[in-house]
C-alpha cells in the first residue's frame, strides 16, 4: 500500500496522534512544555486534517510544528521519551511529510545526542530513514548527518562501530544515489557550459546542482582524510582510519562510474586527488624488498615495511579504477598496471606477490580492459609496452615459483633449461616404469618441475577472479600463504587472459565475417562511430595483443605443460596452447601460430626426439631470451624427468634404425590436442599442417600404426627391429586415435580451398621427407603417412578435386618413380584409387559436362606412363582395365588419354605388362568402340598397330593384327554414323584453324576426315607390312589388301590417290628396299624346336615371301579397281610406278620373287576385259575433272606413244593443239599408252633377264629359271593384243633379242631332270612353246592386218631360221661353259658336272621353227616383202647348215627334216624365182642353192656305222628325191635360170651319175668277203648314180631343145654322159682282166650294165637330134667308145652280155664312109 492512499494518510493521522497522546502521557509529570507542546500538537493535526484536501502537503509545509513537540521529547534525554520520539519522527520521515527546515532541527537534535552518546543504533537508524526516504538534506545539514555517522563509527562499542561503518557506507551510496537520480532528471535539458578544466580551485562547484554538489564535496573530503588532511566539507570529523577511507572511496568508484565519466569536475577529482593518494600510499611496497636489512645501502632512512590492510586496499581500488576510469586515466594506470608488474617480482613479500597475482587475475579476466590496454599503451610508440609486460610478468612469476629460493640469486637459476639435468634424464630413461618420486602415486594435482612440486588447487570457478586475499578486509596482519596458491591463481590467470583473449576476439571476428556475409561494408572495429576517428583498425588491435602476449603465454605454458602431473591441468594448457593456435592462425600470424603448434607437437613426441622440423621452426624462437623490463623469461625446453605414465614404446621414424623411444600418457594426450587441433581449426593452420602432420607422422610410425586400403591407418606392424611394445591403456586409445585420425582427414571436406591446398602441401613436403628417408633403404619400412593421407583427403574431397587434384597427383606421381618398391607401390595405389575414386563420383555438373574436370582426372594416369618401373605401370593397366570395366561407356572425352595409356608400351617392359594392356585393348575393341567419339577412332588404330610392332610376344603381334580387322569391320558397319560425327568435328577443328590463321594438321589432311580413318589404319597395316618378323608381315599383309578389298568401295575417289601412293607404293618400297637387303645367312630353327623349310630359311627367303606377298596383292587391286584408279588424274604414273616394281621384281634374284612378279604382271594385263557401251561410265561426266586430266592418249603417228620422257601434260597439251575437237577417247585409245608402258617394262624386263653374266666361268653367276623365262615369254601374248596397232619393226626387233635371249638360257644342272625331257625324247620345253607361240601370234595378227605390217614377215622368217640354226649350232650364253643333252647322257651329266649349266636340246625346237617356217613360207612366198627381203636366200643359207653336216647333224631327223623342208620350200619358191628372175632380185640366191645341193648330195660326214641297209636306202631315196627336183623344178627352166648355176647343177649331176672315188672300189678277194664288207659294198648309191645319169641324159635329147640356152645345157650334159660312160667302161675292162675268176662286185657289174644302157640310149637320142644341134665333139666322143665297148666282149657276166650287144647295135649307123673335110669344116 503507498505512503499516498487515503487508507494510509489515514492511518498516519491516526498513528501521530497517538504517538503526541502517548507523549503527552510520559511527560505529564516531569516535563509539562512537552506535554503542552503534543497536546497543541494534536490540534494542529486536526486542523490540518480537516481544512486540507492534500493532507501530506499540509503537513510537510508546517511540518517544523509538527516535529516541535517530538524534538523536545528527545531533548530531555529520558530514554523511554526519546525512543517514543525517534519512531515517531522516523514514522513522518517515511512518509516524507518533512521539510528542509524542520530535517535540520532533526539534525541538530541528533548531533546533541550523539554528542551525549545516547540511543546511537537510534541515531544511526534516524539519519538513514532521513535520508533515503527523501531529498530534503543538502549541504551542511547533509554533513553533519555524515560526520555524525562517522563520529558514531569510531565510539568504543564494537556494535556501533560496526552499525556505524554499514551505515556511513549507506549514505555515502545514497548522496551518489541521490545525483545520479538528479542527473536523470535533467537528462533532457540543456546543460550548461562546464568550468574551465584549468581552474585550480579545488572547490569550484559552481556548475553543480545541489545533489551533485554534495556527492563532490563528500568525495573530496573522503579523499583528504585518506591522506591525513582536514576535510572541507565534513566539518568535525575528530577521527579516521585510511582503511576505512580506502573501502569507502573503493565503494563509491565502483558504484557510481558513471558520475565520474559525465562529469568534468568529478573526473578532475580523479585524476588530481585519487591517483596521486594511490601512488604516494603504495610507495613502501614498491621500495621495499625482501632479504634486504633496514641498513640498506640504498637509503640511509629505515624503509617502511609494506602494511597488508592498505596495500590489499590500494590493490582493489587500483582494480576498480583500473576497471571503470581507464579512458579517463590512461597515463595513470600505466604507472598502476606497471607497479602490478612490480609487485609480482620474486623479491617482494609473498602476500603480497599473492596479492598482485589476485588483482592480475582479476583484469586477466576483462579482456576488453586488456585489449584497451593494449590500444593505450603497446600500441603506441613511445609508451611502456604494458599488456605484453603483464603477460610476461605472469609468466615470470610462474617460471620463478620452479625455481628452488635456496639457490641464491635468481639469475643463476634461469639458465636456459636442457644445459643440466643430462643426468637426471638417463636415470629416468632407464627406469621406464618409475612413476612420481616418493614411489607412490601422486593424487594431488601438481606441477612438478625439476625437483620442485607444486600443488595445485582450485582458486575460483573458470572465467570469475574470486580472491580470497583481496577480500580479507578484517585482517591486519599479512595472512600465511598456503603452498600452489599463487602457482593456481597465477595458472588460473593465465586460462582466463587466453580464454578472455581468444573468445572476444572470436566473436568479433564472428560478427565482422556475419556482416561481410551479409554484404555490408566492413566494420572498421567496434561499431562506436565517435571513437572510430582515433581507433586503430580492430584487426590491428588483435594483431597487437596476439603479438605482445604470444611469447610470454607460450613459455609459461610450455612450462606448465611440461611439469603438469594432472591430467585435467594437462588439458587446460593443452586447451590453452589450441585456442591460442587457433586465434593466430585466424588472424593470420604465422609465427606465433606456429610457435603455439610446436609446443604442442613438441608435448607429444617423447622428449628430446628428434624431429627436424620441430626444431628447426622453433629454433628462432628458443634461442631467443625475451627481455621483460630487466626480467629474463626463457622459452623453456621441456624437462627430461618427467614423472610420466609410460605408456608406449617404439621405433622412432629415422633413416638410421636406433634404439626405441617411450610415449607417455601425456604425450597420447598432447597427440590428441594435436588431432582436435587439427579436426577443428585445420582451415587456420596454412603452413603449419607441416608442423602437424610431421609429428602426427611420427607418432603413428612410434605406435606401428600402418595404412591400410583406402589411407585410414590401422595398428599392425611387420617391420625387422625391436616391435612396438603398447601398454593396455593405450591399445583401447589407438583404434580412437586412428579413428580421429581418419575422421580429422575426413573433415578436411569443410575446409576452404586454401586451407585444404596447405594440407595438401603439407603433405606432400611430409611425403617428400619420408621419400628422401626412404632412398636407399629397400630393407626398411618407408613411413607411408603422408601418401596415405593424401589419398584420404583425396577421396573425401571428390566434390572439389578439381582445386587440389594438380598438387596431389603432381606428388603422387614423383611417389610412383620411388626406388623403394613399398613406397611405389603405395603410390601407385593412391593414385589409382584417387583416379577410379574421382571418375565414380557423381560430380556436379555430371563429368559427361564437364570435360575440362574429366580430362584432369585422368591426366595422371596418362603421366603414370613415364614411370620405368614396371610394378607401377602394371598397377596403371590394372586400373585402366577397371576403369573401363566400370566407367567404360561413359569416358567420353577421357578416351584419347586412355588410349595413350594403353599404347604406351615399349619393348623393353617385358610380356606380362604388355600382355595386360593388350587386355585393355582387347576389351577397348569388342565393347567400347561404338560409345567412344569418333574421332579416338584413329588412336584405337594407332594403338593397336603398336602392339603389332611390339617384338616381346609374337602371339599379341598377330592378335592385335585380327583386332585391326574388326576394327574396320567396325568402320564398314557403322560408316553413315562415324563420318557424319567426324565431318562435324573437322568442321570445328576447321573453324578454329581459320580463327587462328593456321592450316588444319592432321594425317593426310586434304583427305575427308572418314576416309583419314581409313588411311590411317592401312597406313598403320603398312608398318606392319615391314616388321621385322615373317608371321607378322604376313598376317598384315593379308589384313591389309582384305580390307582395301573389302571395304575400298567406302574411300572417296581422290582418297584413293593416297592409298595408291601413300600406302601402296611406299609399302612396295619398303618391301623392295628391306628385300634387296635382306640377310641372306641361314637362320637355323624358328626358336624352340621349330624347324624351318628349306624355302624360308634365310631372312632374304623370308622377305621374298613378304615381297610377293605385297606386289600380288597391290596388282590385285590395280586389277580390281582400274576403273576407279583410272579416274584419278595420275593414273598412268601409277601405273609406271607399278610397273616399275614389276620389273625390279622380276629382275630379283631370288626365283620366287621374280616369278610372282611375272604372275602380278599378267594379273594387270587381264585388266580390261571389253566393257558394253551401256556399262561404260560417262567418263567425263562421271570423274567431273576437265578432259586435260584424261587418261594419257596415243599420240598422233601411227599408233605409238611418244618417248616416255614427256610428262602426260605435255603429252596432252600436244594432243589437244594438235587435234582440238577430240571425241571422248574411247577405252583403246584411253589404255594404250599404259599398255605402251607395259610393253616397254616387259621388254627392259626381257633384256636385263636374258643378258648373259659379263663374268666367265662365275659359278655365281644368276641365270634366270625356266619357269620364270617361260611367263615372261606367255605375257607376251596378251600384251600384244593391246599394242598390235602400234606394233612395229623396231618392236619386232626387241621381241626377237628377247625370244633368242630367252631361248639360250640354260639350266641348272640340278634343276635339269625337272625340265628336261630325257635326251632321247624330241619334245619342246614350255618356254620353246610359249616362244613359238608368241611368233605364231605375230605372224597370225600379220596375216590378218593391214597391207603395212607385211613388212615384217621377213623379220619373222629371221627370227625362226635363228632358231633353227640351233639344231646344229646351239647358242652360247654369255661365256658361259654348258654341256649339251645331245652328246652327253643325262646319267653323266650328274657324275661329271654337278655344279654346271645345262643347255636345252634344241633340236626339237629348231625342227619345230623350221617347220613353222616352211608353213609361213608357203603362205607368204609371193609377198613383195618376203621377195624383196631374199627370204628364200636366207632359208637356203639356213637349211645349208644341216644339210651340210647330214650325218654329223646331233639329230639325225634334222636333215632329213631340212630336206624335206627345202624341197617344200623350193617347190613353191622356184616358182616365184622364176617369176621375178629378171628384177634380179634372186640372182643371189642360185649359188647358195647349188652350194645345198652339192653340200648335201655330196656330204663330207660318213654316216654312222650302225646304220642298217634299209635305213640306207632311206637315205639314198632322199638323195633322189632331190635330184628329182632338180629335174622337173631348175632344168626344164634353164632358160630363165643363170648358165653357171646350170653349170654346177650338170657338174654335179654328172658327179652323182658316176663313182669317182677309187677308195669304194677296191677289190676284196671274194674268198675273204664278210657280212659287213658286204654292206659295205652295197653303199654305191645305184640308184642315186642312176637317177642322175638318167637327169644328164634326159637333158641330152635335142629334140627338147628350144632355145640355144638348152642346146647348150644339151651339149653340156652330152659330153659329160659320153666322158662318163669312157670312165666306166675302161674301167670295167680293167677290173675285169685283173679279177681272174672272181666276179665283180655287184655294184660294179650294175653300173656297166647302166653305163651300157645309157650308150644305147644316148645312140638314139643322137639320131633324133638335128645334125646341127649335136656338136663335132659329140660326135668324136661317142665313136670314141666303140673300142672301148669292143673291148668289153670278153666279160663273164651274162648281163652285161646282153645290155653291150644292145649298146653295140647302133652303131651301125654311124658306119659309112668319110666325107670331104671341106664340108665337114664348115659345119
Amino acid at each position: 500500500m503507498s505512503t499516498t492512499s487515503p487508507e494510509a494518510v489515514k492511518k498516519l493521522l491516526e498513528n501521530m496522534q497517538t504517538d503526541l497522546r502517548s507523549l503527552s502521557m510520559e511527560c505529564k509529570k516531569k516535563f509539562p512544555p512537552v506535554k503542552e507542546a503534543a497536546e497543541s500538537g494534536i490540534v494542529k493535526i486536526k486542523t490540518i486534517a480537516a481544512r486540507n484536501t492534500d493532507i501530506l502537503t499540509a503537513l510537510k509545509e508546517n511540518s517544523s510544528e509538527v516535529v516541535q513537540p517530538f524534538l523536545m521529547g528527545c531533548g530531555t534525554k529520558e530514554p523511554k521519551i526519546t525512543q517514543l520520539c525517534l519512531a515517531a519522527i522516523q514514522r513522518l520521515m517515511s512518509h516524507e511529510v518533512v521539510s528542509e527546515a524542520a530535517a535540520g532541527n532533526i539534525i541538530n537534535m541528533l548531533w546533541q545526542l550523539m554528542e551525549n552518546g545516547l540511543e546511537e543504533l537510534k541515531l544511526l537508524q534516524t539519519v538513514l530513514v532521513l535520508l533515503t526516504t527523501n531529498t530534503v538534506v543538502h549541504d551542511e545539514v547533509l554533513s553533519k548527518a555524515i560526520v555524525l555517522c562517522f563520529r558514531l563509527h569510531f565510539t568504543k562499542d564494537n556494535i556501533t562501530n560496526n552499525t556505524a561503518a554499514a551505515t556511513v557506507r549507506q549514505v555515502v551510496t545514497v548522496v551518489f544515489e541521490r545525483m545520479v537520480a538528479e542527473d536523470e532528471r535533467f537528462k533532457g535539458m540543456a546543460e550548461q557550459p562546464p568550468a574551465i578544466q584549468g581552474n585550480s580551485n579545488r572547490r569550484s562547484v559552481s556548475t553543480l546542482r545541489p545533489s551533485a554538489k554534495d556527492a563532490y564535496m563528500l568525495f573530496q573530503d573522503l579523499c583528504q582524510l585518506v591522506n591525513a588532511d582536514a576535510p572541507y566539507w565534513l566539518v568535525g570529523m575528530t577521527e579516521m582510519t585510511r582503511t576505512f577511507g580506502l573501502e569507502l572511496l573503493e565503494s563509491v568508484l565502483n558504484d557510481f562510474p558513471g558520475v565520474f565519466l559525465q562529469h568534468q569536475e568529478f573526473s578532475f577529482l580523479l585524476k588530481e586527488r585519487v591517483c596521486p593518494l594511490v601512488i604516494k600510499l603504495f610507495s613502501p611496497n614498491i621500495k621495499f624488498r625482501q632479504g634486504s636489512g633496514s641498513g640498506s645501502s640504498a637509503s640511509p632512512a629505515p624503509v617502511e615495511k609494506p602494511y597488508f590492510p592498505i596495500c590489499m586496499r590500494l590493490l582493489r581500488v587500483v582494480s576498480v579504477l583500473i576497471k571503470h576510469f581507464y579512458s579517463l586515466l590512461v597515463t595513470e594506470c600505466e604507472i598502476f598496471l606497471s607497479l602490478l608488474v612490480k609487485f609480482l617480482d620474486g623479491e617482494k613479500p609473498q602476500w603480497l606477490r599473492a596479492v598482485a597475482v589476485e588483482s592480475v587475475h582479476r583484469l586477466c579476466v576483462q579482456p576488453h580492459l586488456l585489449r584497451s590496454f593494449c590500444q593505450s599503451y603497446d600500441m603506441k610508440q613511445h609508451s611502456t609496452k604494458v599488456f605484453r609486460d603483464i603477460v610476461n610478468a605472469l609468466g615470470s612469476f610462474i617460471q620463478s615459483l620452479f625455481i628452488v629460493p635456496s639457490v641464491g640469486s635468481v639469475s643463476s637459476t634461469n639458465t636456459p633449461a636442457g644445459g643440466s639435468g643430462s643426468g637426471a634424464q638417463a636415470s629416468a630413461q632407464s627406469g621406464v616404469g618409475v612413476v612420481g618420486t616418493g614411489g607412490g602415486l601422486t593424487t594431488q594435482a601438481a606441477f612438478e618441475y625439476r625437483g620442485t612440486w607444486i600443488p595445485l588447487m582450485t582458486v575460483s570457478v573458470q572465467g570469475s577472479a574470486k580472491a580470497t586475499y583481496l577480500e580479507m578486509l578484517d585482517k591486519v596482519e599479512p595472512p600465511s600463504i598456503p603452498e600452489g596458491y599463487a602457482m593456481s591463481v597465477a595458472f588460473s590467470a593465465l586460462l582466463d587472459l587466453v580464454r578472455g583473449i581468444t573468445s572476444m576476439i572470436e566473436r568479433e571476428l564472428a560478427k565482422e565475417e556475419e556482416a561481410v556475409a551479409r554484404g555490408g561494408p566492413e566494420p572498421i572495429g567496434p561499431a562506436h562511430t565517435d571513437t572510430l576517428l582515433q581507433e586503430p583498425q580492430a584487426q590491428q588491435v588483435w594483431e597487437e595483443m596476439v603479438n605482445a602476449c604470444w611469447c610470454g603465454l607460450l613459455a609459461a605454458l610450455s612450462l606448465l605443460l611440461d611439469a603438469s602431473t594432472d591430467e585435467t591441468a594437462t588439458e587446460n594448457i593443452l586447451k590453452a596452447e589450441l585456442t591460442m593456435a587457433s586465434l593466430c592462425g585466424r588472424l593470420g600470424l604465422v609465427t606465433p601460430r606456429d610457435a603455439f603448434i610446436t609446443a604442442i607437437c613438441k608435448a607429444s613426441l617423447p622428449p628430446h626426439y628428434a624431429l627436424t622440423a620441430l626444431y628447426s621452426n622453433a629454433a628462432n624462437l628458443s634461442n631467443k631470451t625475451y627481455s621483460i623490463q630487466g626480467q629474463n623469461v626463457q622459452i623453456i625446453s621441456p624437462s627430461s624427468e618427467s614423472h610420466q605414465h609410460v605408456v608406449a614404446m617404439g621405433q622412432p621414424l629415422t633413416s638410421q634404425p636406433q634404439g626405441t623411444v617411450v610415449l607417455t600418457a601425456k604425450n597420447i594426450q598432447c597427440m590428441r590436442t594435436l588431432l582436435n587441433l587439427a579436426h577443428c581449426h585445420g582451415a587456420v593452420l596454412g603452413t603449419s599442417w607441416q608442423l602437424v602432420l610431421a609429428t602426427l607422422q611420427h607418432l603413428v610410425w612410434i605406435l606401428g600404426l600402418k595404412p591400410g586400403v583406402g589411407g585410414g591407418l590401422k595398428p599392425g606392424r611387420a617391420v625387422e627391429g625391436p616391435s612396438t611394445v603398447l601398454t593396455t591403456a593405450v591399445m583401447t586409445d589407438l583404434p580412437v586415435i586412428s579413428n580421429i585420425l581418419s575422421r580429422l582427414f575426413e573433415s578436411s571436406q569443410y575446409l576452404d580451398d586454401v586451407s585444404l591446398h596447405h594440407l595438401i602441401n603439407a603433405l606432400c613436403s611430409l611425403s617428400m621427407e619420408a621419400m628422401e628417408m626412404a632412398y636407399g633403404t629397400n630393407k626398411q619400412e618407408p613411413s607411408l603417412f603422408a601418401v596415405a593421407k593424401l589419398l584420404e583427403t583425396g577421396l573425401v574431397n571428390m566434390d572439389r578435386i578439381e582445386i587440389l587434384w594438380r598438387p596431389l597427383t603432381a606428388h603422387l606421381l614423383e611417389v610412383c618413380q620411388h626406388p623403394n618398391a613399398r613406397m611405389r607401390e603405395w603410390g601407385a595405389e593412391a593414385i589409382t584409387s584417387l583416379i577410379k575414386a574421382g571418375l565414380a563420383y557423381k560430380h556436379d555438373p555430371p563429368l559427361s559436362q564437364n570435360q575440362r574436370l574429366h580430362l584432369l582426372l585422368l591426366n595422371p594416369l596418362k603421366e603414370l606412363s613415364n614411370v620405368l618401373h614396371a610394378d607401377i605401370r602394371q598397377k596403371q593397366l590394372e586400373c585402366v582395365l577397371q576403369v573401363l570395366q566400370s566407367q567404360g561407356d561413359s569416358l567420353g572425352p577421357g578416351w584419347p588419354l586412355v588410349l595413350g595409356v594403353i599404347g604406351a608400351i615399349r619393348n623393353d617392359q617385358g610380356e606380362s605388362l604388355i600382355r595386360t594392356a593388350f587386355q585393355c585393348l582387347q576389351l577397348v575393341v569388342t565393347d567400347f568402340l561404338p560409345t567412344m567419339p569418333c574421332t579416338c577412332l584413329q588412336i584405337v588404330v594407332d594403338v593397336a598397330g603398336s602392339f603389332g610392332l611390339q617384338n616381346q610376344e609374337l602371339n599379341i603381334s598377330l592378335t592385335s593384327i585380327g583386332l585391326l580387322w574388326n576394327i574396320s569391320d567396325y568402320f564398314f558397319q557403322r560408316a553413315e554414323i562415324i563420318t557424319e560425327e567426324l565431318e562435324k568435328e573437322e568442321a570445328i577443328l576447321l573453324q578454329q584453324a581459320c580463327d587462328k590463321g593456321e592450316t588444319l594438321n592432321r594425317p593426310f589432311h586434304p583427305a575427308p576426315p572418314f576416309d583419314c580413318l581409313w588411311l590411317c589404319l592401312y597406313a598403320k597395316l603398312g608398318e606392319l607390312c615391314v616388321d621385322p618378323r615373317p608371321a607378322v608381315r604376313k598376317s598384315a599383309g593379308q589384313t591389309m589388301f582384305s580390307t582395301i578389298a573389302a571395304h575400298g568401295t567406302l574411300l572417296q575417289q581422290p582418297t584413293w590417290h593416297i592409298v595408291v601412293w601413300k600406302v601402296l607404293f611406299h609399302l612396295l618400297n619398303c618391301v623392295r628396299k628391306s628385300s634387296t637387303t635382306a640377310d641372306k645367312e641361314k637362320i637355323e630353327s624358328g626358336g624352340g624346336n621349330i624347324l624351318i623349310h628349306h624355302s624360308r630359311d634365310t631372312a632374304e627367303k623370308q622377305w621374298a615371301e613378304t615381297w610377293v606377298l605385297t606386289l600380288a596383292g597391290v596388282a590385285r587391286i590395280f586389277n580390281t579397281r582400274k576403273y576407279l584408279l583410272q579416274q584419278l588424274g595420275d593414273f598412268f604414273k601409277a601405273w609406271e610406278v607399278l610397273l616399275d616394281h614389276i620389273q625390279s621384281a622380276a629382275l630379283s634374284k631370288n626365283n620366287e620373287v621374280s616369278l610372282a612378279a611375272l604372275k602380278s604382271f599378267q594379273e594387270i594385263l587381264q585388266l580390261v576385259t571389253p566393257v558394253k557401251d551401256s556399262d561404260k561410265p560417262d567418263t567425263l561426266g562421271a570423274m567431273d575433272i576437265p578432259p586435260v586430266l584424261m587418261e594419257p592418249l596415243t599420240a598422233p603417228g601411227p599408233g605409238r606413244p611418244l618417248p616416255r620422257s614427256d610428262s602426260l601434260a605435255e603429252r596432252l597439251a600436244q594432243r589437244y593443239s594438235t587435234q582440238p575437237q577430240l571425241p571422248p577417247p574411247g577405252e583403246e585409245q584411253d589404255d594404250s599408252a599404259l599398255w605402251w608402258s607395259a610393253w616397254s617394262t616387259w621388254y627392259r624386263t626381257g633384256t636385263e633377264c636374258t643378258r648373259p653374266p659379263s663374268g666367265g666361268g662365275d659359278k655365281l653367276a644368276f641365270v634366270p629359271s625356266q619357269p620364270f623365262l617361260t611367263a615372261l615369254i606367255q605375257i607376251f601374248p596378251a600384251l600384244y593384243q593391246h599394242i598390235a596397232t602400234g606394233f612395229s619393226m623396231d618392236d619386232l626387233r626387241k621381241l626377237g633379242i628377247i625370244l633368242h635371249g630367252a631361248v639360250s638360257v640354260p639350266i641348272s644342272s640340278d634343276a635339269s631332270p625337272f625340265i628336261l625331257p630325257s635326251y632321247t625324247e624330241a619334245v619342246l620345253t614350255s618356254l620353246q612353246e610359249a616362244v613359238l607361240t608368241a611368233l605364231d601370234v605375230l605372224q597370225k595378227a600379220i596375216c590378218v592386218g593391214p597391207e603395212t605390217l607385211q613388212v615384217m614377215y621377213p623379220a619373222i622368217f629371221e627370227q625362226l631360221l635363228q632358231f633353227v640354226e640351233f639344231s646344229c649350232k646351239p647358242p652360247q650364253y654369255g661365256k658361259m661353259e654348258t654341256k649339251h643333252v645331245a652328246n652327253a647322257k643325262y646319267n653323266q651329266i650328274q657324275l661329271f658336272a654337278p655344279a654346271e649349266w645345262v643347255a636345252l636340246n634344241y633340236v626339237p625346237f629348231a625342227e619345230r621353227s623350221l617347220e613353222v617356217v616352211v608353213d609361213l613360207y608357203q603362205k607368204t612366198a609371193c609377198h613383195k616383202a618376203v621377195i624383196a627381203e631374199k627370204v628364200l636366200q636366207n632359208i637356203i643359207k639356213t637349211l645349208r647348215v644341216p644339210l651340210g653336216l647330214k650325218y654329223a647333224c646331233p639329230a639325225e631327223s634334222t636333215w632329213k627334216l631340212a630336206v624335206s623342208s627345202l624341197l617344200k620350200v623350193l617347190s613353191i619358191g622356184l616358182p616365184v624365182a622364176r617369176q621375178q628372175a629378171s628384177s634380179g632380185k634372186f640372182d643371189t640366191m642360185w649359188p647358195k642353192l647349188a652350194h645345198a645341193f652339192e653340200d648335201f648330195l655330196f656330204t663330207k660326214s660318213t654316216p654312222p656305222d650302225n646304220l642298217s641297209i634299209q635305213e640306207f636306202q632311206k637315205n639314198e631315196a632322199i638323195d633322189v628325191e632331190v635330184v628329182q627336183l632338180i629335174s622337173t623344178e631348175i632344168l626344164p627352166y634353164a632358160n630363165f635360170i643363170p648358165k653357171e648355176f646350170v653349170g654346177q647343177i650338170m657338174a654335179m649331176l654328172n658327179k652323182g651319175s658316176i663313182h669317182s672315188q677309187s677308195s669304194s672300189f677296191t677289190v676284196i678277194s671274194s674268198y675273204s668277203a664278210t657280212l659287213a664288207e658286204a654292206e659295205i659294198d652295197i653303199r654305191m648309191r645305184e640308184e642315186f648314180s642312176k637317177v642322175c645319169f638318167e637327169t644328164l641324159l634326159q637333158f641330152s635329147f635335142s629334140n627338147k631343145v628350144s632355145t640355144p640356152q638348152e642346146g647348150y645345157i644339151s651339149r653340156m650334159a652330152l659330153a659329160v654322159l659320153l666322158q662318163r660312160a669312157q670312165e666306166v667302161l675302161h674301167r670295167y675292162v680293167e677290173d675285169e682282166r685283173l679279177s681272174g675268176r672272181c666276179p665283180l662286185p655287184r655294184q660294179q657289174v650294175t653300173e656297166i650294165i647302166f653305163v651300157l644302157k645309157a650308150v644305147s640310149t644316148l645312140m638314139d637320142s643322137l639320131k633324133k637330134t638335128q645334125p646341127e644341134n649335136v656338136d663335132g665333139n659329140t660326135w668324136a666322143q661317142v665313136i670314141a667308145l666303140y673300142p672301148t665297148l669292143v673291148e668289153c666282149i670278153t666279160c663273164s657276166s651274162a648281163e652285161v652280155s646282153s645290155a653291150l650287144k644292145e649298146a653295140l647295135g647302133p652303131f651301125k649307123d654311124l658306119m659309112q664312109p668319110p666325107v670331104s673335110k671341106v664340108q665337114n669344116g664348115e659345119s
